[in-house]
Formats: structure tokens, C-alpha cells, sequence
């Protein structure tokens, strides 16, 4: 079994070849974006850029939450207002908003003041999909890796904006259980869910793919797990995830 890694790897991907390497997995780290013909690869872990080149060559499904899911989530888990639609929409905004790609880094993720700060129509596609979310700031934030509808680990990754890393709290992890006991089947069986706790009441901030996100001080061989699952081959995709796969992943078998 092999898990494909991109040509630079950040500390959390060192991190989980190593755990790959104790579980007894093969991991492979190509030189460039190129496949060579005679790789066989099983799972992947990196940036949307690479997986969306490599991964279709290899038979590697990728899971990921839609990209309305954060529009979609009730109030009582978002604390906050939030939109999803193409940045033309965006343009009009008159207000601060946090504006950001929603499974991909093609909108920088960050404050824009107003609308006119926007990468405009001469940079990108005017249909672009982006999520707008009221400004929150929040004083700590954490990681959860989910699978098969349980917090299966997860960390603290900052405070008040700032890195800052810490053991997984028991009130995330028991917003994290409430927040799947709701809305389990709006999200693929393996998944990374950022949560935050702000003004005294905890909200989720976003959603990751678990095959493009850092693990921070989670334990290595449960994020592992949760990757594995989210990037595998096609023909592993079990029925439930069928409908939360990134588009350009290969035909699966029926």
C-alpha cells in the first residue's frame, strides 16, 4: 500500500510519513507533478494542486464536504452569517467580510474590507464560488479529524489568531460529537472540521479536506486513518462517500 506525497512536504505531511512508515505503509514523494507510468499509489496526502494532477492518474477518489456545506449549516453551529456564491456577488459587499475559496486556495482566505478588495474579474472568473462569512474572531480555535461520525483526534492550533498549539479540549471534542449528531450525512465518513470558540459559544469555522490538512499535535496514526479513507482508490470508495467526491476523480467501479 502506498501513500503519494508531494514534492514539498510541511511538518504535519513529515509527520504522517512517519506514521505511515511505523504502520509498515510505503510512501512515495514525487519529484514533480508528473506521474510515472509505472507508480502504483493507493492514497495521497497534499495540497489540492497536486491532488487534483496526480490523483485521477492513480485511481485515487478524493472526499471532501460540498462546497455550500458551511452556507448550509444551521445557525446554532455557525454563530454567524454566511453566504456561498460567485465572487461577482461579492463584489457589492460594502462591509468587512472574511471571504475565502471553499475547498481550495484560489480565493485567499482572509478580512477584505470591502468588496472592491476582491481579486477582481481580470484575475479570476467572475462565476468563481467563494464563501462570505460575517467577521468573528475567535479565542481559540481547534482541529477536529472526523471519522464514521466520531471525533477520532484533533488539537488546539491557535488562540486569538495566533499559532498556538495544544491537546484537543473536552468541550471541542463534545461540540464536535453534537455538531455530527446533527449533521453526520452532510459530510463524508472522513473529514477535518475546524471549530472555534468565540464570545463564549463554540462554532464550527470551516471544513478541510483531510487529504490537504495539517494535523498539528493531533495523534499521527489517527489522522492517518481519517486520510486513508478520504484519499483512496476508487474502487474502496465506500457507498455513502460516493456523493461527496471532488470533481475530477476517477469513474468508480459499479
Amino acid at each position: 500500500m502506498n501513500l503519494v506525497l508531494p514534492p514539498r512536504l510541511t511538518a504535519s505531511a513529515q509527520t504522517l510519513r512517519e506514521a505511515a512508515h511505523h504502520r509498515g505503509l510505503r510512501t512515495v514523494q514525487l519529484p514533480t507533478f508528473a506521474v510515472p507510468a509505472e507508480l502504483r499509489g493507493e492514497h495521497l496526502h497534499a495540497g489540492p494542486a497536486f491532488a487534483d494532477a496526480v490523483a485521477p492518474a492513480l485511481g485515487i477518489a478524493l472526499s471532501e464536504a460540498p462546497e455550500d456545506w458551511l452556507a448550509r449549516l444551521p445557525r446554532e453551529f455557525t454563530g454567524r452569517e454566511i453566504a456561498f456564491g460567485p465572487i461577482r456577488e461579492a463584489y457589492g459587499l460594502r462591509r468587512p467580510a472574511f471571504v475565502k475559496s471553499p475547498n481550495d486556495k484560489g480565493i485567499p482566505a482572509r478580512i477584505y474590507t470591502d468588496g472592491s478588495r476582491l481579486p477582481g474579474p481580470d484575475a479570476v472568473d467572475p462565476l468563481t464560488p467563494v464563501l462570505i462569512s460575517d467577521v468573528v474572531e475567535f479565542a481559540a480555535e481547534y482541529r477536529l479529524h472526523l471519522l464514521d461520525g466520531a471525533v477520532h483526534t484533533g488539537s488546539r492550533y491557535a488562540r486569538h489568531g495566533r499559532l498556538a498549539l495544544g491537546p484537543l479540549s473536552d468541550d471541542a471534542a463534545a461540540f464536535g460529537a453534537e455538531l455530527l449528531a446533527a449533521c453526520r450525512d452532510t459530510l463524508p465518513s472522513a473529514i477535518v472540521v475546524d471549530v472555534g470558540l468565540a464570545e463564549g459559544r463554540w462554532s464550527v469555522i470551516e471544513a478541510n479536506a483531510a487529504w490537504a490538512s495539517g494535523m498539528y499535535t493531533a495523534d499521527p496514526q489517527r489522522a492517518l486513518d481519517v486520510v486513508l479513507r478520504a484519499a483512496c482508490p476508487a474502487g474502496a470508495v465506500i457507498p455513502r462517500d460516493r456523493r461527496f467526491l471532488r470533481a475530477g476523480s476517477p469513474p468508480l467501479p459499479r
